[in-house]
């Protein structure tokens, strides 16, 4: 009997050890694992530059809050903004719910009173928390919950004209993911930011994306805007950041991040030294192994691969970040197939499967992931 909360379905497999992109199990069974924790181990498990920057930073400080400076801190700060272009601030949270979180109460800060609502798109996914969970454009994972936050409205994703209606005095920003994810890896084009950015502009509002996904790499870019051709005003990222260790980030252009003054938000525990030095030797590896150039190629093998397969009726998607859209079994049995036989994948709706490996993977573990799942799908 477990004593965890019953959030999550019965959990089929206990992992106890992970190296690169391989997996195993308490009985001794390897898998490989095409799910990176959903997009969270990009450079793989136990990648020995962030276990020793773990290990250093564990013996050297641990905590001290945010009342006072941390190296670590300051540098993955920099590097951040050097990464999204330069000119803007950052907030370190613990997760990409928590970012998102920031990046709404950023918003409505910036917009002052009667300047609040935010429009997201239907399918997208921000969080679980009250304030992300009522952007989330998902209104089945509102209900048990009502009643929701207000000031959220959702339109039909990868539609201007629905947005541009949804937009009154009151609305502050257009928040929305590069690729939905949770939605069934739904890629946006690039007309659609583009004219996002524009209303945006025409309008006075800000443009958040949510990166958390998406972002360090994942999609052969180091974001997935670079794709669209626009720059947003408030990003947000998570997941990779930290390669498993909890960390989340909030970038805002300087002139809306000096909205926020010292006592409008805070966090105990984000940015803290433990997992400010794993985010920067996690940059510092991404940047040397070119991983945003890693993740184009190897994403294009595997796409090709994935369409090869009789059962696989597309492949969306960019980089390392793509969803096989399949005709039969259920994408659910699919998944489990799939781990029945050592491969890590998992179902985001019942006619897709999310592929995700780390960053780093090789062309002989594509060439295996691909075969397990060829032999899934017959």
């Amino acid at each position: 009997m477990t004593r965890l909360m019953n959030t999550y379905p019965p959990q089929p497999v206990t992992f106890v050890r992970g190296e690169g992109t391989v997996l195993w199990d308490d009985a001794g069974k390897r898998y490989l694992d095409f799910l990176s924790g959903l997009a969270v181990t990009s450079l793989g498990h136990s990648h020995p530059a962030v276990a020793k920057a773990l290990c250093d930073q564990a013996n050297t400080l641990l905590h001290v809050s945010n009342l006072f400076g941390t190296e670590p801190q300051r540098e993955v700060a920099q590097t951040l903004d050097t990464l999204l272009g330069g000119g803007g601030k950052v907030f370190f949270a613990n997760s990409g719910a928590e970012a998102n979180e920031c990046a709404i109460k950023l918003a409505r800060k910036w917009g002052g009173y009667g300047k609040h609502a935010v429009v997201s798109a239907y399918g997208s996914f921000h969080g679980r928390t009250m304030l992300t969970l009522a952007a989330t454009g998902q209104p089945q994972k509102h209900e048990p919950f009502q009643p929701m936050p207000e000031g959220f409205r959702h339109v039909a994703w990868d539609d201007v004209a629905a947005l541009e209606a949804s937009i009154d005095p009151s609305v502050v920003a257009v928040l929305l993911e590069p690729i939905q994810g949770e939605g069934g890896v739904n890629p946006a084009t690039p007309e659609y930011f583009q004219a996002v950015r524009r209303l945006c502009d025409e309008r006075g509002l800000l443009f958040i994306v949510d990166e958390v996904q998406t972002g360090l790499g994942r999609t052969g870019k180091w974001f997935g805007f670079e794709h669209l051709g626009v720059q947003p005003d408030v990003v947000t990222m998570a997941k990779a950041l930290g390669n498993g260790v909890p960390i989340g980030a909030c970038w805002a252009r300087e002139e809306v991040a000096d909205a926020f003054v010292p006592g409008d938000h805070a966090t105990t525990f984000g940015g803290q030294p433990l997992a400010t030095a794993a985010a920067r030797a996690v940059l510092q590896v991404m940047q040397d192994e070119d991983v945003p150039g890693r993740a184009a190629s190897a994403g294009a093998r595997l796409t090709k691969a994935l369409e090869a397969i009789p059962a696989v009726t597309g492949v969306r998607g960019h980089g390392l970040l793509l969803g096989a859209a399949i005709t039969t079994p259920t994408a659910k049995d699919a998944a489990s197939g799939a781990l029945a036989r050592g491969l890590v994948v998992n179902a985001v709706n019942d006619s897709t499967l999310r592929l995700a490996p780390p960053l780093l993977v090789t062309d002989d573990e594509i060439d295996e992931a691909v075969a397990i799942l060829a032999e899934v799908l017959a």
